[in-house]
């Protein structure tokens, strides 16, 4: 058992002011400092001014085998990016070994990220991942979308997914991504879901995340079209954007990016309790604009922010993608705004990886972060949390300090 005895707890929303934590594997006790010393005495290790606990950070989404990448892809507009990417890929993946990975992910630990969630196409990501300090919701992807290859292309992700279920350490789920509704055959969607339904696995999928995507859901053309022509000979999208909702209405889904989802749709993923996965600077640097969280709020709609990949962003942090937020939607108020971004990283991440931490609460996971800041603490702490220099000293996972 440890007792940390803090300037302030932020959690949840909640700031305590001269408060402490009893702990093990999960929270036992939260409590003010006074009571804790009264109780504990030198037990309890003094933190002193200045030092604020916070829960674990959760990444939602990110792609850790394109991680080589620096400058190879084009940045910009979604299509030429896009290009790139079928043009490079081989060899951002070859470049990408499992020291590269182990890097990506050391690097998203040291940003304070005690949890994420893997979206992994070819699985050459699953060892590092099988080996991670963190917590981990491995997304075996599925894609492809030509019939006559279906059966192949469902039994190379069976494969993967399989090898991944082999692994046995606590804190490693494996889990199933559908690609997206134009990359992805109704046969083989139907097959994953059900999958998923019955081993009661989390489900992720991209959608709307360009304006290409949503003309070429929509009306079969745009920027899509020549590309499909040219490389798999297909002139009629996968599926209707109402189609792919439509397979998920058992199976809560993450949905990533939705920048160009419409109201039927918003409506659609409230109504099957999904979630979606906000990806700030992702969508900017891919020219696809901003989410608009206003519309997210009419519909009741939960939303998570994640990094994405190394392939369309420039860091895994997560206090950079907050600060991003804050500056992207700047018609929010900029308090109510901070708290929402600290959820979307902590308890609503939580809650759609199903993971029992994003919380400083008693029988959540002791997955904790210790920063010591130079400045006054008040009403106003999510913010400068986001936008003022910061140290994480120590990070607890599960209870045992891994830094």
């Amino acid at each position: 058992m440890q007792i940390l005895l803090s300037d302030a707890i932020f959690t949840d929303g909640t700031i305590y002011r001269e408060h402490g934590i009893v702990f093990d594997k999960t929270i036992l006790e939260i409590a003010s400092n006074d009571d804790l010393r009264s109780r504990y005495g030198a037990q309890c290790v003094e933190l002193g001014e200045g030092s604020v606990l916070l829960p674990g950070l959760i990444n939602s989404h990110v792609h850790l085998e394109f991680s080589a990448n620096r400058s190879t892809l084009e940045l910009g507009e979604f299509m030429p990016w896009l290009s790139s990417v079928i043009a490079h890929r081989d060899d951002l993946i070859n470049e990408c070994h499992d020291a590269c990975i182990k890097q990506a992910i050391d690097t998203m630990l040291a940003n304070g990220i005690t949890a994420f969630g893997a979206v992994s196409s070819y699985g050459f990501d699953l060892d590092p991942c099988a080996d991670a300090p963190q917590k981990v919701v491995f997304f075996n992807e599925l894609i492809g979308s030509d019939p006559a290859m279906a059966d192949a292309l469902y039994g190379n992700f069976q494969e993967r997914l399989f090898a991944s279920q082999q692994v046995e350490r606590e804190g490693f789920y494996p889990a199933i991504a559908i690609h997206s509704p134009y990359s992805v055959h109704r046969i083989l969607i139907q097959k994953a879901l059900q999958y998923a339904k019955n081993h009661t696995l989390p489900v992720t999928a991209h959608f709307m995340e360009s304006s290409a995507e949503r003309e070429w859901l929509d009306h079969n053309r745009g920027a899509f079209q020549p590309f499909f022509e040219t490389f798999l000979k297909q002139t009629q999208a996968a599926n209707t954007a109402e189609e792919f909702l439509g397979y998920f209405s058992e199976v809560p889904t993450l949905f990533t990016h939705a920048v160009h989802a419409n109201g039927e749709e918003l409506s659609s993923i409230k109504k099957g309790n999904h979630s979606i996965i906000h990806c700030p600077i992702s969508n900017r640097l891919l020219g696809n604009g901003a989410l608009d969280l206003n519309r997210l709020e009419e519909h009741s709609i939960s939303w998570v922010c994640g990094t994405d990949g190394l392939s369309s962003n420039y860091t895994l942090d997560l206090f950079e993608e907050m600060k991003s937020a804050l500056f992207m939607h700047h018609h929010h108020n900029l308090l109510s705004l901070a708290h929402m971004l600290w959820q979307s990283v902590t308890s609503n991440a939580a809650e759609a990886l199903r993971l029992n931490s994003g919380k400083i609460a008693p029988n959540y996971d002791a997955d904790i972060l210790i920063l010591h800041i130079d400045y006054p603490i008040n009403e106003q702490l999510p913010v400068h949390l986001i936008v003022q220099p910061h140290v994480i000293e120590s990070i607890y996972i599960q209870g045992e300090k891994i830094k």
